[in-house]
């Protein structure tokens, strides 16, 4: 199974490169970070999935973030929530698709957090109890992927990591930089698993340098993961 995440930044760049690079992905579940969300955003967040062979499972206007799924992804149930807002800074949400792959339930959130730093924890606390909502739910496995907008040795990231496993931590692929695309010099995008799935090995893509750095100013993370079918929860 494999389960990514990609800030796309709002489609300002090259589609046609953001295209194969998504492609290049073969990811059954990819969030998106700063999907549209002004004029038609609709139709263009499902014109990107429908591009790269995949399609929109969940997410709202608010927050611009979405989740994605492939062919082999069944979704099970779909949420969006706008997180606490606060006054001066961007309005922040949790897309939240709960699929079932090979046997294997995930509840996948897909986040994009704040540059202030006590917003970000919050919305990270926040985020992370709707997904655990969600997951206890369905009898899923949480998994939370996004653009964290700090390192690994800051507290939100700290707080998630103890949380959740930090997927590149645990079987790490390259050098694991996100930021920028064209330099790439800070790891500020995660995939954090629960319990229930095996890290195989996270990293990188193996897309073309061009498309890379055209495509957006973010390299995307893919997880892949494995774990055991579980009993069907009512």
């Amino acid at each position: 199974m494999r389960v990514g995440t990609y800030n796309v930044r709002g489609l300002k760049d090259s589609v046609p490169a953001l295209v194969r690079v998504i492609t290049a992905m073969r990811a059954d579940v990819l969030c998106v970070q700063e999907a549209p969300r002004f004029l038609y955003w609709r139709g263009q967040r499902q014109a990107l999935a429908e591009a790269a062979g995949m399609r929109v499972a969940a997410g709202g206007r608010l927050g611009g973030v979405s989740v994605y799924v492939g062919p082999r992804a069944r979704v099970l149930h779909a949420e969006h929530h706008v997180l606490k807002i606060f006054l001066g800074l961007e309005i922040r949400g949790v897309a939240i698709a709960v699929v079932e792959l090979e046997g294997v339930r995930l509840a996948v959130a897909s986040i994009h957090l704040d540059l202030s730093a006590a917003a970000r924890f919050h919305h990270a606390v926040e985020a992370l109890r709707w997904l655990e909502r969600a997951a206890a739910r369905f009898g899923a496995v949480p998994v939370m992927c996004g653009d964290v907008n700090e390192q690994s040795d800051a507290p939100t990231w700290r707080y998630l990591a103890g949380r959740l496993a930090d997927a590149y931590a645990w079987a790490p692929q390259g050098d694991g930089m996100t930021f920028t695309a064209r330099e790439p010099r800070k790891r500020i995008d995660g995939v954090f698993t629960g319990a229930g799935v095996r890290v195989v090995g996270c990293g990188g893509v193996g897309a073309a340098r061009d498309d890379l750095v055209s495509a957006t100013d973010h390299l995307p993370v893919v997880a892949e993961l494995a774990g055991h079918a579980q009993a069907t929860v009512s």
